[in-house]
């Protein structure tokens, strides 16, 4: 019973602290407006962008960044040759991932023809035109004084943090991530995988550390599908997804350089799509909030000990190949079994969510309304004797 309260009162300030449903509605919609104006303003010759990250997902927190997707119109990533019928006047690029590392591929040119805007970016290698990664991250995303982050450029505009990424568009679900449509089975929905696959996907000009062409690689971007999948969440599954970003940036990550961080939120997000769809019997409601944040912490805990992450559309990609291995993975599991060991009570050193959790081992008979459909407000039953002394 102390959990089930301790979970509602963890409800209840995550939402007042993330946003209620309605508010992360509201944001979310305001969001899709942005993106809806500025996709009626298109005009030929101009790149089209996509909101993604926290942002798009309807979060608030502080210091959260703002990630852009811009991509050309013109322009198309294809999987199969056959799919090049598809397309009279766009540059056709076809995908070659047989040497490459899983979620990472090869963007040459078929028809040997494009832009010269395109054709800077390239090299020629074996009489095959190759769109070289790095010269496209370079030529394409060369935002004044921003600085290179993995496939973008980050930056600072006003009190605001961005990610700006070039890069390139596919009409058409990826062969490698078939498994993942045959995988869903309870979640997410047919309707939302049906809508997810026809999105398609892109590429981002990033190598892959240890592959043979790290210079000319590109990485598969589940972007889109990600945020759709953070959308059909529930309540309950965005909260603990949220109280697992705190947990990250309090606890785990509090007082390490950047170079030591090696858990970011791609990874907990990663682990809380993962621990939804394999606990499909599992009731996410409020008062199993916190039984739902230790199902995700337990999914981590197992990745860091075994130095496998799973990217969730693609097992095979395992995205603690090149960051958590040998002495810095043994530190990283230490410090994360240290926190297991304590329980849910590590949590009370959160700056953010601790207060929650003391508001109930203080008053035991505190309550908690946590119907999604009106604000969360929280009351104390009154004791007999707290009656009898208003009485008085």
């Amino acid at each position: 019973m102390a959990i089930q309260k301790i979970s509602e009162s963890l409800y209840v300030g995550l939402c007042l602290k993330v946003g209620t449903p309605q508010q992360i509605a509201i944001r979310r919609d305001e969001l899709d407006i942005v993106e809806l104006l500025e996709a009626k303003a298109w005009r030929p010759g101009r790149s089209n962008f996509m909101l993604s990250g926290s942002t798009k997902e309807g979060f608030d927190f502080k210091g959260s960044d703002v990630d852009l997707m811009y991509w050309e119109d013109d322009k198309r990533v294809i999987w199969d040759i056959t799919q090049y019928q598809c397309y009279n006047s766009h540059t056709v690029i076809l995908s070659d991932s047989a040497e490459s590392p899983p979620g990472y591929t090869l963007l040459w040119l078929p028809m040997r023809k494009a832009s010269p805007r395109i054709l800077r970016v390239c090299v020629c290698k074996q009489d095959v035109i190759y769109l070289s990664s790095t010269k496209f991250r370079d030529n394409m995303c060369g935002t004044q004084g921003f600085k290179t982050h993995g496939p973008c450029k980050s930056g600072r505009v006003g009190n605001k943090d961005y990610d700006h990424g070039h890069c390139l568009k596919s009409d058409f679900w990826p062969p490698i991530a078939s498994s993942w449509i045959s995988r869903c089975h309870a979640w997410p929905s047919p309707r939302v995988v049906d809508k997810i696959v026809r999105s398609g996907c892109h590429l981002v000009p990033i190598g892959h550390k240890y592959g043979n062409q790290v210079d000319n690689e590109w990485r598969i971007s589940f972007s889109k599908a990600e945020t759709q999948l953070v959308f059909h969440m529930n309540q309950t599954q965005l909260l603990a997804y949220s109280l697992l970003k705190l947990f990250l940036t309090e606890l785990i990550n509090k007082g390490l350089d950047d170079e030591e961080k090696l858990l970011c939120s791609y990874h907990i997000k990663t682990a809380v799509f993962w621990a939804i769809q394999q606990n499909t019997s599992f009731a996410w409601c409020p008062s199993n909030l916190l039984a739902g944040f230790w199902a995700c912490f337990k999914v981590i805990l197992k990745w860091v000990y075994e130095g496998f992450c799973p990217n969730f559309f693609i097992p095979e990609n395992n995205m603690f190949l090149n960051k958590v291995f040998g002495h810095a993975q043994a530190i990283l599991f230490a410090r994360l079994w240290s926190l297991y060991e304590k329980g849910f009570a590590f949590l009370l050193q959160s700056p953010s969510v601790g207060h929650c959790i003391t508001s109930v081992l203080c008053n035991p008979r505190i309550s908690f309304c946590t119907d999604d459909h009106s604000f969360c407000l929280l009351y104390t039953s009154p004791s007999p004797r707290d009656l009898s002394t208003s009485r008085m």
